[in-house]
């Protein structure tokens, strides 16, 4: 019994992992099409989301069928329902991938332009969240709860990118209202990319439940709420300072 439960928490974990790596190319990929603005490319991200969306009800199946059959002990059960709740975030981060990918649909028929300045932005958002997720099914595969907790941290470099990113679009705005579709569709993918940021937070979480039991909030944007506006401030300050020496 012992050994056959297991092989099947280890098929579990699998499964996860694997659901992780399919979201962060989603990810990728909703990105380069977005910048690029390669329909092709976007129809192929939300064809994807199906597989992603399956993946999710086939680990729900299998978790309930390990709890219902096996009957795990605390550890064992606390983590087949963290892998349980993190499958519902990366559904969801999968969810922000398409719909991305359904604008950059949209932005290539309206025909309308691009911010590069935001782009690159976009770009550093994309490979830090990225490399969050990546490091997150690591903690997750070795159980490190201390991993876990720095990599949520970076969440707030997340928040600040939007905050910039949000900064400059609604700047263009007020100098031509005839920007109002391409701000509009800037705004609503730095959101969903700050959301992404939020969820992977999320996935810290379920890491820090299965190893101790604790059920925390590792948010720094909200454990701090003033923390990235005093950030940027410091930042600002720092930037008129190196300027002010250069003269």
């Amino acid at each position: 019994m012992h050994d056959s439960f297991l092989e099947a928490l280890n098929h579990l974990q699998g499964s996860f992992m694997s659901m992780g790596i399919n979201v962060s190319e989603q990810i990728y990929q909703a990105i380069e099409s977005f910048k690029n603005k390669d329909d092709k490319l976007a129809e192929q991200v939300i064809k994807h989301d199906e597989n992603i969306n399956s993946d999710e009800i086939n680990l729900e199946k299998e978790a309930l069928n390990l709890i219902a059959l096996q009957q795990p002990v605390a550890n064992d059960f606390r983590s087949i329902i963290s892998f349980l709740k993190a499958s519902s975030d990366l559904e969801r981060i999968g969810d922000h991938a398409a719909t991305i990918s359904k604008e950059t649909i949209r932005m290539k028929k309206d025909n309308i332009g691009e911010f590069k300045d935001v782009n690159k932005i976009i770009s550093k958002m994309e490979v830090k969240l990225r490399s969050m997720l990546e490091a997150t099914l690591d903690a997750f595969l070795r159980g490190d709860e201390s991993s876990a907790r720095l990599t949520a941290q970076d969440d707030i470099l997340i928040d600040k990118q939007f905050v910039i990113a949000r900064n400059i679009v609604t700047n263009e705005i007020k100098q031509n209202t005839k920007q109002i579709p391409l701000v509009g569709s800037y705004l609503y993918t730095i959101r969903l990319l700050e959301r992404i940021g939020d969820h992977i937070v999320n996935l810290d979480e379920q890491v820090v439940y299965s190893h101790s039991g604790k059920i925390i909030e590792l948010n720094p944007g909200k454990l701090k709420p003033d923390l990235i506006r005093k950030e940027l401030q410091a930042e600002s300050g720092s930037g008129k300072s190196k300027s002010k020496q250069n003269k």
